[in-house]
């Protein structure tokens, strides 16, 4: 407790005179409230979940008052708070429980995650938002002034609201799902969306179910473009001035105001993207996660939360409703149906053929024994022929390439051993058809590069790119406009008509009225990835593309150039991503694997490394995995437990951060719970 800065012209608050202060200190050995005085002054002001300037270790710091007491156990002197920051109180009470919460599980620090739970103060959006609420009528709204870009502020409210027919309808459980969120019941549901689901209305349509019983909602989605698409079916739905949809895009001045919005529970509904997660929500009563796959969910600051994990812990903790949604499903999804914490929504096999498109491979025996060349060819003649008949038809075609650019990466023509920098050992690739091999690594240019091992001076392509595959298209059906969506340049919408449209995965732009043939092409570059997500991520990928697609009964087609008999192909074939889930949890089960066991990953030099370790007081049956290289004289090191020693091992590594720390140790070691990648 600091004693430093007590004035004889302050005296301390006649009521609760002692605050609880979160320091925004980094060090792990601080991880604790530090009690300061609260001078009558301030009394009103220095309320629970404003911001303040405290005195600590002799400097000015920020920090959140998280609550205020009687007393103090400290027997010294107590510092007064500097400083009322605002009396705006930007920290609810609920993100604050949530956000110690995950610092325990992550084995991180409250000051870490409650940087990435409150965004920074603007005071200018600030003194305006509270002069709008002070000016505005009895009973007048004023959350039109931080709404939605997609909300016209004339518009009229579209009355009672109603799902529409064929929505959640389509599905057994939806009706009752809907009828639970209303009476405020805690259901929770993992939800497998049927091809062509205009997600984003079902989605809004569960909102307006919860907002129509009261409660508030929280909708994490994955990027900007299903952002958007969620914005506008929450503005056709709910009507205008009762959500808010929040985006790092927006600035900091937009989201600040968004975020007032929110805060002061002048909204019901609040989506956005990964940050999100810590919206604050009045009586919340619905958290909804979409395609809880997709990496961009990773949190990439420490303590590296999950988005899932974080509103899954959110809804365990205030008791509401949960909906995992996505066409794919993950394996932490699956467990949450195996242990039973949520429920199935599913649609009955009947339904799910009539929406699905026909699907086929073109690895297995009768394609091949049609057309020999297809275990070999980037576009073998099914795939030609469904993309020929698709654009004849007058429908777009859906081209999922899984590398970007033109050649990433090339071969020596003659005895094809890899072309790689000689400067560096960097990978060597091309940018367009007529630029020379460049170095991903250090950038530089080889003019008269020659293999080292044979002379020949011509390349090969050994991974095609997006930019490539929309050049050979092009030359395939020269009267048919081609069009790229990826990293430069990403498409959110194409007109119906005869087109091919050529992009990465998580790129593909969502067609008029569906695409007439999806070709999943270059599938080995997914498959083979040295990832224990490897085939999760694959099967996602694929659905979501394939989602687009018209259903098999108006024509819509998918071809995945890859072999039938491979799980997950037969998985797509049957649109069946339960029954995959399932299957890679058992095997990460049987091979003791995330989520079945929990495991942390320890970064660093390896003296900081093992100095950790040995500090660290981990739980019995701990496993140690590695160490193994982590880049330039650094090792990492794996830690497994089951499931039920988790808590155990993220206090036990914490403590011990705590105690280097507090040792002042020079080299810093990086601890990641259930990290996205374990290889």
């Amino acid at each position: 407790m600091a004693t430093k800065g007590v004035r004889a012209d302050r005296e301390p608050a006649e009521r609760l005179p002692v605050a609880r202060v979160c320091v925004d200190v980094q060090l792990p050995h601080l991880d604790r409230p530090f009690d300061y005085l609260v001078a009558a002054a301030d009394d009103e002001a220095a309320q629970p979940g404003v911001r303040v300037k405290v005195r600590f270790a002799g400097q000015l710091v920020s920090g959140f008052l998280l609550a205020r007491a009687e007393a103090s156990e400290h027997q010294g002197k107590l510092a007064y708070l500097e400083k009322v920051v605002s009396p705006e109180r930007v920290l609810d009470p609920e993100v604050a429980r949530l956000a110690r919460a995950v610092a325990d599980r992550y084995a991180g620090s409250l000051a870490d995650v409650l940087r990435l739970a409150v965004p920074p103060r603007h005071a200018r959006v600030e003194a305006q938002a509270a002069k709008d609420q002070a000016s505005a009528e009895p009973g007048e709204s004023v959350s039109d002034a931080a709404g939605s870009d997609a909300v016209d502020d004339d518009a009229a409210s579209p009355g009672p609201w109603a799902p529409a027919p064929g929505g959640w309808d389509s599905y057994p459980a939806g009706p009752a799902y809907l009828r639970a969120l209303t009476e405020g019941r805690p259901a929770r549901a993992v939800w497998s969306a049927l091809p062509g689901e205009d997600w984003p209305v079902r989605v809004a349509e569960a909102a307006a179910a919860t907002v129509d019983g009261g409660r508030g909602v929280v909708i994490v989605v994955a990027d900007a473009r299903d952002l958007e698409r969620v914005d506008r079916a929450l503005g056709q739905v709910l009507g205008p001035g009762r959500h808010v949809a929040l985006n790092a895009a927006l600035g900091p001045a937009e989201r600040y105001r968004r975020f007032l919005a929110a805060s002061r529970h002048q909204v019901p509904v609040v989506a956005g993207t990964r940050s999100a997660i810590w919206a604050p929500a009045a009586e919340l009563g619905l958290v909804v996660i979409w395609d809880d796959g997709d990496d961009l969910h990773a949190e990439p600051r420490s303590p590296y939360p999950h988005a899932r994990d974080v509103l899954l812990t959110r809804a365990q903790l205030a008791g509401c409703a949960a909906l995992v949604g996505g066409f794919a499903r993950t394996g932490e999804a699956q467990l949450l149906l195996e242990t039973g914490w949520a429920r199935e929504i599913v649609a009955e096999r009947g339904v799910l053929r009539r929406r699905q498109p026909a699907i086929s491979p073109t690895g297995d025996d009768p394609q091949l024994a049609r057309d020999p060349g297809a275990v070999t060819a980037r576009l073998p003649s099914l795939a030609w022929l469904t993309a020929k008949q698709a654009l004849e038809a007058g429908h777009p075609v859906l081209v999922q390439v899984p590398r970007r650019g033109y050649l990433p990466s090339v071969a020596c023509a003659e005895c094809r051993s890899p072309a790689r920098c000689p400067e560096c050992s960097g990978p060597l690739g091309l940018q367009s058809a007529r630029d020379v091999p460049v170095c991903h690594w250090c950038g530089r240019s080889f003019p008269a590069y020659s293999c080292p091992v044979c002379g020949e001076r011509r390349l090969r392509a050994s991974v095609t790119g997006a930019r490539r595959t929309a050049e050979e298209l092009g030359r395939a059906f020269p009267n048919v406009p081609v069009r790229t969506s990826g990293r430069d340049e990403i498409l959110d919408t194409v007109p119906a008509g005869p087109a091919m449209v050529v992009a990465t995965p998580g790129a593909e732009p969502v067609a008029a009225d569906g695409y007439g043939a999806v070709l999943l092409l270059d599938t080995w570059a997914l498959l083979s990835r040295a990832d224990l997500r490897a085939a999760e991520e694959t099967m996602r990928r694929w659905l979501n593309a394939s989602a687009l697609a018209r259903p098999g009964s108006r024509g819509g087609r998918v071809i995945v150039v890859a072999d039938g008999s491979l799980a997950p192909v037969q998985a797509l074939l049957r649109w069946d991503p339960g029954w995959f889930a399932a299957r890679e949890l058992a095997e990460r089960r049987e091979l003791g694997f995330p989520p079945a066991a929990r495991m942390a990953s320890v970064t660093g030099p390896a003296p900081a490394v093992a100095e950790l370790l040995t500090i660290a007081d981990l739980p019995d049956g701990t496993e140690q995995l590695g160490p193994v290289p982590a880049g330039e004289e650094q090792e990492r090191m794996l830690l497994r437990v089951s499931r039920s020693r988790a808590a155990g091992l993220a206090h036990a590594l914490h403590v011990a951060a705590g105690v280097r720390s507090a040792r002042k140790a020079a080299v810093a070691v990086r601890i990641q719970v259930d990290p996205a990648e374990l290889f």
